[in-house]
């Protein structure tokens, strides 16, 4: 397990390097380009975690996703989700910590997709500034996605939801997609480990635009925490690995 999960991480890095490199004209071009190449990164790194580490996944649900910009919900527990729901949606853009762009070749490439970035310590401001990126992003049809919770987080952890897609919710008046996840059981955070199995990511109906902040709010918690609890209940992890990998402090990612 040590030894797939070492060089599933060198075959990552060296991936990503690769590609950045000889791919890195499309930064000159239109953000419609980058979606191809995007997309292919995000297929061959998962492949590599398929066939390295004996990882697959499962999505359900996909009949739930809407059309047009809308905001997804969804439970963050390790780095699969940050690369699978960018394949999932047609223009996804994630709302990301902004040092995420001060990161040399990474950070040229978010810029280019359009993420819109958070300035932690910004306040009041900051989350003005985010809504009014995500607001312009919704009118041009694109999916906006947001780890309610503001950071990964063990399987088992207690949630700890923020206030930030609420004011999302409120603000944009689009429906909004939760997801449910075991991905934190087969792939932890703060860890180089990987473990086989398939990760499921549930995308549940879709809460409709007009409920009050705090419906909502109780509404979404109650949604993504019960499916993910399932899921996790379904899983074929050993109980001590779930442990294990269920509960810790949070890592300010």
């Amino acid at each position: 397990m040590l030894l797939r999960s070492l060089l599933f991480n060198l075959a990552v890095y060296v991936n990503f390097l690769f590609q950045a490199v000889i791919f890195s004209p499309v930064l000159l071009f239109p953000e419609k380009y980058f979606w191809p190449i995007g997309r292919f990164w995000v297929r061959s790194t998962l492949w590599l975690h398929e066939t390295i580490c004996g990882i697959d996944d499962e999505i359900r649900g996909r009949e739930n996703i809407p059309a047009g910009g809308f905001i997804v919900a969804s439970k963050h527990q390790s780095a699969w989700e940050t690369l699978r729901l960018i394949e999932l949606f047609p223009r996804p853009t994630f709302i990301l910590k902004r040092s995420l762009l001060w990161v040399p070749l990474f950070g040229w490439y978010l810029k280019k997709a359009g993420m819109i970035p958070v300035d932690r310590g910004g306040g009041s401001a900051a989350m003005a500034a985010m809504t009014a990126h995500a607001q312009q992003a919704v009118g041009e049809g694109r999916q906006i996605i947001i780890f309610p919770e503001g950071t990964r987080r063990p399987p088992l952890a207690p949630p700890q939801y923020r206030r930030g897609v609420v004011r999302l919710y409120r603000e944009l008046g689009v429906p909004c997609l939760p997801v449910a996840l075991n991905s934190g059981l087969y792939w932890p955070r703060r860890t180089f480990i990987h473990r086989r199995g398939t990760i499921v990511a549930s995308l549940l109906p879709p809460i409709p635009p007009g409920r009050d902040s705090e419906a909502f709010s109780d509404e979404l918690e109650a949604m993504i925490e019960g499916a993910t609890e399932a899921l996790i209940a379904e899983s074929h992890v050993d109980k001590t690995v779930r442990q294990a990998v269920g509960d810790g402090p949070s890592d300010g990612y």
